[in-house]
């Protein structure tokens, strides 16, 4: 059992630095070796818990997402349903360092799925749950359920648009209009 443990948490280790790797140099850069090095481990290591180039692209956006599934099941079911439904947009948008370094990554092996099939299906994933997101937040605001489809895409659409407008500000530069424009477009859909 501890084998397994270690295992997993070498997994772990490996794709938090391949998260650093990708957002700081880009896919290009992910190699056995760079990856090695930002983690501190030997090259044997990474080929062991990642056999295939695929296997470590596949976990790293796992991870990634994981981390995004985790901020979001935190908000408290027990807050009114508006707030609940903000603080969950709020999760979804890159509004600090690590979710910048986590669009990053989702970003560069997004286009990676593009050409590698293996990858495909995490992407696909992800795409799912973002409008089960999406989904969730419109029940939250009392959207009709002959509109949630057809909202949800608009909605999941105004979020991936805004998050890369975010990702690429300058740092220090406030996000703040990002988050008003989400608000917006919430109070707009309810009150419509």
């Amino acid at each position: 059992m501890a084998r397994s443990m270690d295992v997993d948490q070498r997994r772990r280790t490996v794709s938090e630095a391949a998260c650093r790797v990708l957002a700081r140099d880009g896919i290009g850069a992910l190699s056995v070796r760079n990856v090695a090095a930002e983690a501190g481990l030997p090259p044997s290591t990474v080929r062991y818990v990642f056999p295939t180039q695929s296997s470590m692209r596949e976990h790293t956006i796992t991870l990634v997402f994981d981390r995004t599934r985790e901020r979001v099941d935190a908000v408290p079911v027990d807050l009114p349903p508006r707030e609940r439904a903000h603080r969950i947009v709020l999760e979804l948008l890159p509004l600090d360092e690590e979710r910048v370094i986590e669009l990053d990554v989702y970003l560069a092996l997004g286009n990676a799925a593009l050409t590698d099939a293996e990858l495909r299906p995490a992407l696909d994933r992800v795409a799912a749950e973002m409008r089960e997101w999406s989904e969730e937040i419109l029940g939250l605001l009392g959207v009709p359920s002959a509109d949630v489809e057809y909202e949800a895409c608009r909605l999941h659409a105004l979020i991936d648009g805004l998050a890369m407008h975010v990702v690429r500000l300058a740092p220090g530069e406030p996000a703040a209009w990002a988050v008003d424009v989400l608000q917006r477009h919430l109070d707009g859909i309810v009150g419509a």
